[in-house]
């Protein structure tokens, strides 16, 4: 058992709800999840041959207004890495990680699947993203999502009823993945398809992990293949990722495509330089041409000003957008300056405005000192 199991049983766990775990239960089992002895299992995200370069660039000055060290303090920060123009021009690790060391991704895996959407429309294997969702997924005719299209699973206008509430033990967010699916039936489809209307498709917003995870259920049945293997062939081995990655799987063994896949900072921003690449690696196009200009723009309203949801990405009107998951991790795309920042941290709470805000004021002090050391 290495140092960080240890940590993790002298603390005690014994809630399988992560939502519901001690700070110190959260700081050693982020970095460790796989491992775990009540996860299901988990399928490997395999790397390939070569790993892609992050060579180092001119470090660089955060604004004297930035207090670093108090927001490396307050938001409980395990790992910044920022690259600019392909180079690490800060990067920094606490709570005892460090490079080698793998974190849960929980919601920037949403990012991830939608990708893979976007590699399967490009291989022919979903046709339309105004396909009926039912096309794909023969389990979810006859309920709520007969007449929801591929497009508004990623965007989460199904109009379908779901509770997001992370402190809420009786949501659904905290109920699905404990649910006891129907025989013979993935375990989501079988939670989501008993799940009444509440909205006309398309209509209205509502953050849905669950309908995350139907996504990779629909990408895994258009393409005959794991996620965890689509990714490793699509992106994972061909861009050049560092290690190979886990994801975690579900009762019925498909991945948990809106969480769960256990990889380093460094990777997580390797994934923000494909995305800058617009999905091309060596030459070959991934996702359709322009794919990343559509799921990193405002595809819904969030009611937030200046703010909006794509697809599975949350989107500013300067142009950034970004991954984001509970507890502190994202990866921040900034197309127009070349920029990507990859984060993991272990906030008090799973979702806060306040940490999300400052956050935010991360990104800004970096793209202020961006703009002082290269003025546009």
């Amino acid at each position: 058992m290495d140092r960080d199991l240890r940590a993790l049983a002298l603390t005690g766990p014994t809630d399988t709800d992560i939502l519901f775990w001690s700070t110190g239960q959260r700081d050693a089992g982020f970095r460790a999840l796989d491992k775990l002895d009540w996860v299901v299992g988990n399928r490997t995200i395999a790397r390939g041959e070569r790993v892609h370069p992050l060579p180092p660039g001119e470090p660089l000055a955060l604004p004297a207004s930035f207090d670093f060290p108090r927001y490396l303090a307050h938001q409980r920060v395990a790992a910044i890495v920022v690259l600019l123009d392909g180079k690490v021009v800060l990067e920094h690790y606490g709570l005892g990680f460090g490079p080698q060391g793998r974190w849960t991704s929980f919601s920037v895996a949403k990012s991830l699947t939608s990708t893979m959407v976007g590699a399967a429309l490009q291989d022919g294997a979903i046709r339309s993203l105004d396909d009926p969702v039912t096309d794909y997924i023969a389990d979810l005719r006859g309920s709520a999502y007969d007449k929801v299209s591929v497009r508004q699973l990623l965007t989460m206008t199904s109009g379908v009823r779901w509770n997001e509430d992370y402190a809420d033990p009786a949501s659904d967010v905290a109920r699905f993945n404990s649910a006891t699916p129907d025989a013979g039936v993935d375990a989501t489809v079988s939670y989501m398809r008993r799940l009444p209307r509440l909205y006309p498709a398309g209509e209205r917003w509502v953050y849905k992990t669950g309908e995350t995870n139907l996504i990779g259920v629909l990408v895994s049945e258009a393409t005959g293949k794991p996620l965890a293997q689509y990714l490793s062939e699509k992106v994972w081995a061909p861009f050049g990722m560092e290690q190979d990655t886990t994801w975690l799987l579900g009762a019925t063994g498909h991945e948990i495509s809106g969480c769960c896949i256990q990889a380093t900072t460094r990777d997580m921003a390797r994934f923000g330089l494909f995305v800058l690449g617009d999905g091309v690696i060596d030459g070959r196009r991934v996702v359709p041409e322009g794919w990343f200009a559509q799921a990193g723009s405002r595809q819904a309203d969030i009611g937030k000003p200046g703010r909006g949801y794509g697809f599975q990405w949350w989107t500013y009107d300067d142009g950034t957008f970004g991954a984001q998951g509970i507890f502190g991790q994202g990866i921040f795309i900034d197309p127009a300056r070349r920029l990507v920042i990859a984060s993991n941290a272990n906030w008090p709470v799973a979702s806060d405005d306040a940490y999300w805000e400052e956050r935010e004021g991360l990104y800004r002090a970096v793209q202020a000192a961006v703009d002082a050391a290269q003025p546009r």
